[in-house]
């Protein structure tokens, strides 16, 4: 397996590489963020329908509390994802839309479906093998 290194210089995993504690931290959060099922729910919704308010993205997003989707919003806005518009009506009207940078991890999330789709029945065979040794054992 190979990987940039911080000096941009591929190398091999198993190779000894001078790590940026910077971007080793940044990717780290990053991950953990963009892997929450909340994230990507958002991001799904807003690259499908664009602009999209507060309120018709809660529905959008099936099971997500309105706390969540403040947190995720929030969250998504502080790294750049999304932006929020806020008019200046009542009541108050937000609507949230991804940026450049957001949309570009949706791209990143396609190829995570595409191999889900073409490996679907492999994963189900799989877990149903383990589930199956899983029960055998245990009697």
């Amino acid at each position: 397996m190979t990987k940039k290194s911080s000096r941009g210089k591929s190398t091999k995993s198993s190779d000894h590489y001078q790590s940026n504690p910077e971007l080793d931290k940044l990717v780290m959060e990053l991950i953990g963020r963009v892997a929450d099922k909340w994230t990507m729910a958002v991001i799904d919704v807003l690259y499908e329908q664009g602009e999209v308010r507060f309120t018709q993205l809660g529905k959008l997003v099936p099971g997500i509390s309105q706390k969540m989707l403040t947190q995720t919003v929030r969250q998504m806005e502080r790294d750049g994802l999304l932006t929020r518009k806020i008019y200046p009506v009542i009541p108050p009207k937000v609507e949230y839309q991804l940026t450049d940078l957001g949309r570009s991890l949706s791209y990143a999330f396609c190829t995570v479906w595409e191999w889900a789709m073409k490996n679907q029945k492999a994963v189900e065979k799989a877990r149903h093998t383990f589930d199956s040794n899983k029960v055998s054992k245990e009697v």
